[in-house]
């Protein structure tokens, strides 16, 4: 069995699971996720732990066992803390603006950049350059701030560019004569 699908979930108070013609569903304080459960895994509940297990000895079945486990994990830790990435934006004139359900950005570009955010995610703007991005499910929110990056990524010779908080951009040298 995956080293990974053999310690426990530990389930906090007021954190449910639930399986259904194979979905899992965890349902917790903030909020309610889901994920489609493979046929090869089995995961029992028992004392405030979930615990993952391979039906069978095949590899497939144990790698499967490893991958559901830590997507359990995520979705518990979802329900009760949440997720946040944080973007910062690098750049004269860059700038960001939430309303309601809009980000708006000024990257530079012609026109202003609209996005909008999807729903079980929140976003925020504490300063005009700075992003932060919250929700419970941690691919979500991974994929709405590496979408807002891909507008304008960080170029490698002035750095600037959306980055993420913990992002380091290692400037190259310009071209000399």
């Amino acid at each position: 069995m995956s080293r990974v699908a053999r310690k426990p979930v530990p389930l906090p108070k007021g954190v449910e699971i639930t399986q259904t013609a194979g979905v899992l569903r965890v349902k917790g304080p903030k909020g309610d996720l889901q994920a489609a459960m493979p046929a090869e895994v089995q995961v029992s509940v028992a004392d405030g732990q979930a615990q993952v297990a391979a039906m069978s000895a095949a590899k497939k079945a144990r790698a499967v066992a490893g991958t559901t486990r830590a997507l359990l994990n995520n979705m518990v830790t979802g329900v009760t803390a949440g997720f946040e990435r944080k973007l910062e934006l690098v750049g004269v004139g860059y700038r960001a603006q939430a309303q309601g359900k809009k980000l708006n950005l000024t990257l530079g570009f012609s026109h202003p950049v609209a996005y909008s955010v999807p729903d079980g995610i929140t976003v925020d703007t504490p300063s005009q350059t700075e992003i932060i991005i919250r929700g419970s499910d941690k691919q979500k929110v991974g994929q709405v701030a590496a979408d807002i990056r891909s507008y304008r990524p960080p170029e490698p010779y002035k750095g600037k560019g959306v980055r993420y908080s913990t992002e380091r951009v290692v400037l190259k040298e310009a071209k000399k004569k």
